[in-house]
Parts: C-alpha cells; structure tokens; sequence
C-alpha cells in the first residue's frame, strides 16, 4: 500500500508529529539556563568596541569613517574631516554612553576614526584609547569617566602619538599602571603609555608567526602573575619579558589551526586564586586555515579548545571540544570565576560579509569539571551577533550583549543587518529561585592597597552555609573576540561572621602586588553558593 497523503490518518499523524517538535522544541528552549533581554532597542551606533566604567554607565564605540549612523550629535556640533569619502561634515555620533540605571544613550564626539583599534583602562579609571585607520592610526585618546549627568567626553590627545601606526593592536595594564601596547596591521613591535624614552621596541615574534591571511592581528596578551606577558599569535604563544625585551619560553604550538584575527577564535585568563602562583589560559573556536584567502562564507568553524598552565616549567596544552564550531565568540569572566562563550557565527571568517550560520547558543564553561563536562549550553538568543558584536560583564551580574556589523558602512536590508539593539544576558546564578542565597554587599572601603586586609560587610536572607567568596573583576576593553586586560582575582578570605540584624562579616586580604591586580578600579563581588550579589566599585592602589 503507497503512501496516501489525502488519507485522515496521515493528517492525523503529522499534525501529531508537529505539535510534538514544536513542544519538544519550546520545552527544550525553556528548560536551557540563562535568560534575554533587549535593553535599548536602538543605541544608534553598532558598538565595535565597548567597556564599562566605574560610574555604572559604558562606553559604546563604532568607526568615524562609517557615514551616517542613527544618533545625532549634540546641537552645533560636527566633525569635519576633508579626507572623509562618505561625510566630510559628519554630525553623526560614532561613540555613546550608556546609562545601565535608565538605558539612555547619551552622544559623545570622536574625532579620529577608531575602526579596530585598542584600548585599556588607566589606574585612575580613564579609558585609554589607542590607534585606529586613517587619521586615526596613530592618534591616543582618552575618556575620564563621570556621574551619568556629566558632560564628560572623548579628548584627542595633541602632545603625544604613537611610534607606530596602530591597526588591530591588544593593550594591556602593567603592574606599576602603564600600558603595553603590542602589535598592529605591519607593526611588529611593542611600545607604552606613557611613552618610554626607547619608543616603540621591535617585537619579532609577531613577525615569524604572520602568513598569508595575517593570523598575528589583535594577539591574546595576559599578564601572568611572575610579571611576564603570555603573548599568544596565529598558533603559538611565548613568555615576554617585556622589562628587557626578552623571549623566556616558547610554549608548544596549538593544534588546531589559526586562532587570532581574522581567524576569530578568543583567549582568557583562569581567575587567580590561592596562592596566585599559577596562570592557567584558554584559547578556544577559531576558522578553517583558508577560509579569509578565499573569503568563503560556509566554511564550518572548529570547536576545539586549548587549555595551558602558562607558569608551569614545561606546559602542554590540554585539548577538549566545544559543543559548537564557532568563530567570533567572546569569552567573558563570570563574578564565580566561570566563564561565558557568546556570539558568532559556526561558518566562515572575520571580515565584512564573510561569515554566516550565526551561533546562538551560549556556552558555560566550567574550568573545575573535568574534559568532557566543562561546557553547558544555555539558552539561546534572538539577534545574530556576527562581525563586529561585544560582550562585557555588568555590575550586577548581567553580560551585555552590543554590536554586529559585518559591512562596511551600516547596512539594514541584509541578512544579518547592522544591528543597533543592545542586549543582556542573565546567567543561571540570577535566576528568581536563587534570590534567597544572594548577597548584598552593604559597606567595603573605596581604596585598598596592596595587600590590605579589610572587612566586607554582606546581609542574606538565608543563613550562610560555607565560604563567601570576594572576588575582584575588572572592566576589559572588549573588541573583535577578545576582552583586552580581562581578570577575575580571588581574594583570601576569612569565614562569614554574623554581625547583628542579619549582617555578616568577610575579612579579606587585598591582592599582594600589580602582578596579580594591576592598579585601577574594579567591581567586588560577595559571590554565595556560586550566586554573586551586585558589584561595588573598589580602587585598588599601591
């Protein structure tokens, strides 16, 4: 007997047969950790780069040089630049500050086009920013933060420029407070904010590992806690003293192909902790070898991921695959030392118009299970986050999600359009059935030096049942798949003690030096039974 189609049974078979893969499909969605938000619904630029500041508010940056963007600057005020090809008087704002207490968007002015450029916060809480195209390559900017009714805006710095031009550059804190800014599009060498009478400081290795598709662009640069750099380009990675310009070890090569742009892959550091002795790095996702030179678009993405105690005497790295191929995904550092894998694409490259298939499932990954069952998937999102999309842990717990342009200018009747929508993620540890066992941070002091020992002063509604942890993240400089400066350091800490009227108290011990935690400011969480309450802002000094 054929199959009859016009016969009821068969209706009644595949009627049945969709009602259960749409309700499988919704009950498998709903039952994924992890929950979605649109903050703004239109920020008015695609943010490039973005970081977040001490003042509760984040900085949003695109290129100058993009054309018109959906955000007006102030009244009277517009940039003129005669070698503009799209806007020589230009009275679109490029840059915006967000205000994470009411999502409004406030306009700032940029005046030199930051297209993948750099960026590090400065001891003092000023966003340093470094480089760009153009006119821009060798500019230094800077943004001081101020109280969400400010007027605080981007300043072009005239008395200083960079050595070299800097084009797809990483920053990164030092422990006395300076900047090491290393790499760049031709570039191969290092040099620092302040400038260092011996300028810009040739760096080879940038050199040896570059090929046809460039794969040295935006290396992963971590500062290890012996106050030696991890550098890690293309393939391969080295320990840098940068004090007297010295290779002290080749790591062993990476399998798995390219890692860096425009191979798409991301980097972090582990959180510190313990004795701070150990630096243990994660290089995860990347692109097909090829897939930029013959800008193919479905080239399937890899999933593999490299694990590497980067202060061990011979290292190797530990291998493990993520549930998903992926490019472009960003890796941020969850307040419990977990870490988050969001955006990107499961096909193609980096670059305009080169990717497709977009990833949007999260990934937690968990660095104390053992291989195999470090990485959870979580729910997914909505809104393709390509090229060009960034994520940055807020105070309170929450990923921001902003970005994604993968054309040239701002394009809206494509596939994957230019998106203006800024987003939050919410992890598991925020969901409603564990607002009992979250604290709430109620007294820290402003500053702390190194290797301080003081009080945090916490209320749960529930009583406290182990250790409460009090962990130090800073806020990265996030651009094209990797959190430049990014840190989580766990602080030594002392049993809660009740302290009256539900209050208990946390004796901490500051970071010992600037190897481990650099000089700034940075969020402080209580985190209780993996659950971390809302951030205080706290300056670490020395």
């Amino acid at each position: 007997m054929g199959c009859d189609l016009s016969h009821p049974q068969w209706f009644l078979f595949l009627f049945v047969y969709v009602i259960t893969v749409i309700h499988y499909c919704l009950f498998t969605r709903a039952q994924l950790p992890g929950t979605w938000e649109i903050l703004v619904p239109n920020a008015g630029v695609s943010s490039m780069h973005t970081a977040v500041t001490r003042f509760n508010t984040v900085v949003l940056l695109d290129r100058t040089n993009i054309g018109p963007s959906r955000k007006m600057l102030r009244k009277g005020h517009c940039r003129f630049d005669p070698i503009d090809a799209v806007l020589k008087r230009d009275c679109y704002a490029h840059s915006v500050q967000l205000d994470l207490q009411t999502n409004q968007i406030r306009p700032l002015m940029i005046l030199t086009d930051t297209w993948c450029s750099s960026g590090q916060f400065l001891p003092d809480g000023t966003l340093l920013q470094t480089g760009g195209d153009m006119d821009g390559v060798n500019k230094i900017r800077k943004f001081e933060p101020c109280e969400v009714n400010g007027s605080c805006d981007w300043v072009e710095l005239n008395d200083v420029e960079l050595v070299n031009g800097r084009w797809y550059a990483t920053n990164q804190i030092l422990p006395d407070g300076s900047v090491i800014i290393v790499g760049g599009r031709a570039a191969n060498t290092v040099e620092f904010y302040p400038p260092r009478s011996d300028g810009a400081v040739s760096f080879p290795f940038l050199a040896d590992v570059e090929d046809n598709q460039m794969d040295n662009l935006y290396p992963y640069v971590h500062l290890l806690p012996n106050g030696h750099l991890f550098i890690f380009a293309n393939n391969k990675a080295v320990l840098y003293d940068y004090q007297r310009n010295t290779i002290l070890k080749n790591y062993p090569p990476l399998d798995g192909g390219p890692r860096n742009y425009p191979s798409g892959g991301s980097s972090v550091m582990l959180s510190l902790q313990g004795d701070y002795s150990t630096a243990v790095i994660v290089v995860c996702g990347g692109a097909q070898y090829g897939a930029f030179i013959q800008r193919t678009t479905d080239t399937p993405a890899h999933g593999s991921c490299g694990r590497i105690v980067a202060t061990e005497l011979d290292p190797v790295w530990e291998m493990e695959d993520m549930p998903f191929g992926r490019i472009m995904g960003d890796m941020v550092m969850l307040p419990t030392g977990e870490v988050l894998i969001v955006n990107g694409a499961q096909s193609g490259t980096q670059g305009f118009e080169m990717a497709s298939n977009p990833c949007l499932y999260p990934l937690l990954y968990r660095p104390d299970q053992p291989v195999g069952l470090r990485f959870m998937t979580l729910n997914p999102g909505i809104v393709p986050r390509m090229y060009h999309s960034t994520a940055n842990l807020l105070p309170d717990g929450r990923v921001l999600i902003a970005g994604s342009n993968p054309h040239y200018f701002y394009k809206f009747n494509a596939e994957y359009p230019t998106e203006l929508r800024i987003e939050a993620f919410s992890p598991e540890y925020l969901s409603a059935d564990r607002a009992n066992i979250r604290p709430t941070i109620e007294g820290i002091p402003e500053t702390v030096r190194y290797g301080d020992v003081f009080d945090v002063v916490i209320t749960v509604s529930l009583p406290v049942v182990g250790i409460v942890e009090v962990n130090l993240g800073n806020a990265p400089f996030a651009t094209h798949s990797f959190s430049q400066g990014q840190r989580l350091v766990k602080l030594a800490v002392t049993p809660a003690i009740p302290d009256g009227d539900g209050q208990y108290k946390i004796g901490c011990t500051a970071p010992p030096n600037g190897m481990v935690a650099p000089p700034g400011y940075y969020m402080l969480f209580a985190v209780n039974q993996g659950v971390p309450s809302i951030a205080r802002w706290i300056h670490l000094i020395a």
